[in-house]
């Protein structure tokens, strides 16, 4: 067997080694965790720290360790740490040769052989720096790819025969980047890049460390923080930012933070998802800035991007989704972890190198959305509508919270909805689940009720809701909620058609109380779609719009269960109506996507 390469993603603020395992990427742990931070330190008893525990060191003794060299390399800067000089490169390789000694620890072999991304900006110097670090680190051979093309390698980029244009949204924890890639016929070409080396996740972070400092300013005037409680509340912020990804509200505490005048102070506040985000606006309006630069640099609009890749753990904020979606008019893909998918693309082309078999990268999503009901008169109108809690193609398991309104004062109770589907309209999608909550607090219009959705990877949702105020609170669970037309929809699809046509077959029917059944078939078809059954009319709609641009194959597929139903219709077949049904959801489904 050929020898072993491995892909290194070397990142601003963390790194990530992988190598291909079985035909897939196996991410390397390094303190039990694939994400290592980029950080290098020196302890007190002047040890080389690497990872973890030089992130830990840096808010109290910043002056024995080093971040963010990344931003440096290919320059003449050197960096100081612990009263000793050290050039970019040195740093560098220290961080690399921590990822390959626990590789190589945990194989029980040499690697020899890198593949090393860079981001598609660098300059000459800048990988040169980046082959000199990786050769200090240890390896005799290595390769540098731009990390927009790995990160397409992960979704399988390199396997690409049809042509395509994807933009690659990259914000990381230091950096942002935004690059558009065509592949074509299985080669990934990067067209233009742009970016921010001064944008990430560090200052969403700051934001918050802002806010937390504003909050003790206003108990506590004119008071000095200690180092210690700085660390603390940096690694509290980034954990508040986290939190908000996927809820509404986080609590941010501290006990014993500091003292003032001899007597402990605790730290115990709450931030709004809703607050988080008016602070952190001006940072994706910057993005979108970068991606019209970028978009302008390949001579395109927004109109020729096919698809949008998410890479980068800050890419987890709901509102980069929301702005992405509002500026293309199509959601970004975020299946694979946007924090390893450059790691996992290296490794895929270090395994290309080497000649091994790689298979397309499993991921666990949900094929459909999961939504809740609520009451909105965003038109001056009042309507029911569905709001997506979990969006279609997420990564499962999943848990994810929204908060909600009372829409009339000392409201008692509240009905909470659960429907499948990726429909505005409740009545086009399939409710799944319902149960009330009553009792609530006799408070004006507005009271929050907090709803999560929690999908694990068997298909079972679990439906909670809460009231805010006083923690009242009721659940359901349901089973095969994932499933596009299971058992249950399949004899609920049964008993609509019961209804619909009644148990006696209607081409009898027509014979025995002597109706002309010598219509044309068009005249018969507008019966048949007058007395048809509205959700049936909508199916048949929605498969009709997509015959013009089908293929010849799906296009004969589509004919044929349309025809398939309304034969069912026709015959009152209720077994082969709910089949075809089926069937026909299917094809539909996977077209649409």
């Amino acid at each position: 067997m050929n020898e072993k390469i491995i892909g290194i993603d070397l990142g601003t603020t963390n790194s990530e080694a992988a190598i291909i395992k079985d035909g897939q990427p196996y991410l390397f742990k390094h303190d039990n965790h694939p994400i290592m931070p980029s950080y290098v330190g020196m302890d007190m008893d002047d040890k080389l720290i690497v990872g973890t525990p030089a992130r830990n060191q840096y808010p109290v003794f910043p002056e024995r360790t080093v971040k963010s060299i990344k931003r440096i390399m290919g320059s003449d800067e050197t960096i100081t740490m612990a009263d000793r000089e050290y050039a970019p490169q040195e740093i560098s390789a220290i961080i690399l040769k921590t990822l390959k000694h626990t590789a190589e620890k945990e194989t029980g072999t040499t690697f020899a052989k890198a593949v090393i991304t860079v981001p598609a900006y660098f300059s000459d110097a800048q990988r040169q720096a980046t082959r000199e670090a990786g050769e200090i680190a240890g390896f005799t051979s290595i390769k540098m790819i731009n990390e927009p093309t790995a990160a397409a390698m992960a979704y399988g980029g390199g396997k690409e025969q049809e042509t395509k244009t994807i933009l690659i949204y990259d914000l990381g924890g230091g950096t942002f980047d935004v690059s558009v890639v065509r592949i074509e016929d299985g080669v990934i070409e990067v067209i233009a890049s742009h970016g921010n080396n001064l944008l990430g996740g560090d200052d969403f972070d700051q934001k918050i460390i802002d806010h937390i400092h504003n909050f003790i300013n206003n108990e506590h005037p004119g008071i000095n923080l200690p180092l210690a409680a700085e660390a603390r509340i940096v690694r509290v912020a980034e954990q508040a930012k986290i939190s908000l990804s996927d809820n509404p509200f986080v609590g941010i505490k501290e006990e014993y933070l500091f003292e003032n005048k001899g007597v402990p102070v605790h730290l115990d506040m709450e931030l709004s998802r809703h607050d988080y985000e008016k602070m952190i606006t001006p940072f994706l309006d910057e993005t979108l800035e970068a991606i019209h630069t970028a978009l302008e640099g390949a001579g395109m609009s927004a109109r020729d991007i096919d698809q949008i890749l998410l890479v980068g753990g800050s890419t987890r904020t709901p509102l980069v989704h929301t702005y992405i979606e509002q500026e293309f008019g199509i959601p970004p893909h975020g299946e694979v972890n946007p924090e390893l998918c450059v790691a996992c693309g290296a490794a895929i082309q270090g395994a290309m190198i080497s000649g091994e078999d790689v298979n397309a990268v499993l991921v666990d999503i949900t094929p459909y959305s999961f939504s809740t009901s609520i009451l909105t008169d965003e038109n001056y109108i009042p309507e029911l509508i569905c709001v997506p809690l979990i969006k279609k193609n997420t990564p499962i398991p999943v848990k994810k919270s929204e908060v909600f309104f009372t829409t009339f004062d000392n409201q008692e109770a509240v009905k909470i909805t659960a429907y499948q589907g990726e429909e505005r309209d409740p009545e086009e999608n399939i409710l799944i689940g319902e149960f009330t909550i009553e009792g609530l607090s006799k408070v004006p219009a507005g009271n929050e009720i907090i709803s999560t959705f929690a999908l694990d990877t068997d298909g079972i949702l679990h439906v909670s809701a809460m009231e805010k105020c006083t923690g009242l609170s009721k659940s359901i669970t349901i089973d095969n909620a994932a499933s596009r037309f299971g058992t249950e929809e399949v004899s609920e699809a049964k008993d609509r058609m019961i209804n619909l046509f009644g148990d006696d077959n209607p081409i009898d029917k027509k014979k025995s109380d002597n109706i002309d059944t010598t219509a044309t078939d068009e005249s018969a078809d507008e019966q048949n779609s007058a007395s048809r059954n509205p959700a049936v009319q909508r199916l048949l709609a929605r498969a009709s719009a997509l015959l013009e641009t089908a293929s010849p194959e799906d296009r004969e597929d589509l004919v044929d269960l349309m025809e398939r139903v309304k034969d069912g219709e026709a015959t009152g077949n209720k077994e082969q109506l709910a089949d075809a049904i089926s069937e026909l959801e299917e094809i539909i489904f996977y077209m649409e996507s």
